[in-house]
């Protein structure tokens, strides 16, 4: 039986676009050489796509292993986080999601992908909203969950574990990026910098 039957279109479109928007912002923040990516047209978009085998597999498992969750409603933050070499958190790039399970198979797919179209068009652009990063940052996705979802028997699901990463002692800035708030789905792109009144890590001191 092909699973893509047992998928909802929207959870489905949401998780292609998840997939072609984090290896937008991984683009943009210049972890890697321009040349490690190539150009290809998505949602009549041009985007990014990773050339390196291991780099594109890690984002589409990543994001291919939410999709059961996506489905069940559990999904509440898709979040690409860049860090410093204590591990502490530069800037987060937060996807929050709101779907509505009802729909089912009775959403327009071309509207949806119309709607999604403009994010991905935003964040062509938005490198003047976030902050320069150290050369030796490196980065993960992490998904916030709104409640614990059941042990799956699904092997990429699997592939999810919990985070240990650092936290902000306080609010964060949230810069707005772009939003749409329609049936069946709400997503909300923004960022998130720490705080002025953070404290700054100490630095290690040699004796």
């Amino acid at each position: 039986m092909d699973s893509k039957n047992n998928q909802s279109p929207t959870s489905r479109i949401l998780v292609e676009f998840l997939e072609v928007a984090i290896t937008s912002v991984v683009f943009l923040k210049g972890v890697y050489p321009s040349d490690a990516f190539e150009r290809r047209r998505y949602m009549n978009v041009v985007v990014q796509r990773a050339r390196h085998p291991q780099l594109r597999d890690y984002i589409h498992s990543a994001v291919s292993g939410l999709l059961p969750f996506i489905q069940k409603g559990l999904v509440e933050r898709v979040a690409v986080i860049f860090f410093n070499t204590d591990n502490i958190p530069l800037e987060r790039f937060i996807f929050k999601l709101a779907m509505d399970q009802s729909y089912g198979s009775k959403v327009e797919e071309g509207d949806l992908e119309f709607s999604l179209r403009s994010f991905l068009v935003k964040l062509s652009v938005s490198e003047g909203l976030t902050k320069v990063l150290p050369r030796d940052c490196r980065w993960e996705i992490t998904a916030y969950f709104r409640s614990l979802p059941h042990v799956s028997t699904s092997k990429v699901a699997d592939l999810w574990i919990p985070t240990d990463t650092k936290q902000w002692q306080q609010p964060s800035l949230i810069t707005p990026i772009k939003s749409m708030s329609s049936e069946p789905l709400s997503v909300q792109l923004y960022l998130e910098h720490p705080s002025l009144s953070e404290p700054k890590p100490q630095e290690k001191k040699i004796l």
